[in-house]
């Protein structure tokens, strides 16, 4: 839908008709496989039973033909994104798949200087989220015939607001329930994983920095850390950071000519914001 919404809000204030484009409709399409094929495969590397309150493909299928499953659809993706015919394009959403393995392998390790994981956080949060919405966008305003401007416009709006998706996400692990979220709580703490709460928590707790460093493989790691969390502005201070992403999407598509393809993006924004779960 949000693809969808930016394809038309381009073709409107470049075209001055908001008709959706079957490439674009195929670009939406492809966009969808590819996140499908992701979380199917990051189900299987974290272990993950269930998704959104369903049980994952691994759990039902077994690994072997969930990984299989996946490459599937990856493969299905490329083919429908080759016969779109256009290389810019093909290039522009080949980047994804690139950072999504590229923020896979950047999640398996952490930066041993404190002053610069969090960067890399930002870093591996936007290859493995943001990118998928920032080129997806991208490619439809090329698709358009957007000029260089617009085109700017619709990628770094897609890039807001999968930055603000991700860190709403690292909220939420911390202050919503199991049953809300429709999966266990604090689950990338037990992969070892620290999220924006948790690196802001470590400016007030130093202890962290070590915790994080062992990836919270130590008895009572992971209930201290979450102690530390509350304790501290670290939900707070990412929660202030995703309502910077979001102001700035919101900034970026009021540019843009109005329409209520226009007006649907900025609430999709919103609600992406004060999503609960």
């Amino acid at each position: 839908m949000l693809i969808m919404l930016m394809a038309k809000a381009c073709n409107l204030h470049t075209n001055q008709d908001n008709r959706l484009l079957d490439s674009q409709r195929k670009i939406a399409m492809i966009a969808e496989m590819i996140h499908a094929a992701s979380l199917i495969h990051d189900d299987i590397i974290d272990i993950a039973d269930m998704r959104r309150g369903q049980p994952s493909a691994h759990s039902v299928w077994g690994q072997k033909k969930a990984v299989l499953s996946g490459d599937f659809i990856l493969a299905i993706s490329s083919m429908a994104l080759a016969r779109i015919g256009n290389p810019d394009v093909v290039v522009v959403l080949s980047q994804v798949i690139e950072d999504l393995v590229r923020g896979e392998f950047m999640q398996l390790g952490s930066k041993e200087d404190e002053t610069e994981r969090f960067q890399h956080y930002l870093e591996k949060t936007y290859k493995k989220t943001a990118s998928l919405i920032a080129n997806s966008c991208k490619a439809v305003a090329m698709l358009s015939k957007s000029d260089p401007e617009t085109i700017d416009i619709a990628y770094h709006c897609g890039r807001n607001i999968g930055m603000t998706f991700q860190l709403v996400d690292d909220v939420l692990d911390f202050v919503s329930s199991e049953q809300m979220l429709g999966k266990p709580t604090a689950a990338d703490l037990k992969l070892g994983l620290a999220t924006a709460p948790v690196l802001f928590a470590a400016n007030k707790y130093p202890e962290l920095n070590g915790m994080i460093m062992r990836r919270f493989n130590q008895p009572g790691d992971i209930n201290r850390a979450i102690e530390c969390v509350k304790q501290s502005k670290g939900t707070e201070e990412t929660q202030i950071l995703a309502q910077q992403h979001s102001k700035e999407a919101i900034n970026l598509i009021s540019k843009l000519s109005d329409s209520v393809e226009k007006q649907c993006l900025i609430r999709v924004i919103e609600q992406t914001l004060h999503r609960l779960k």
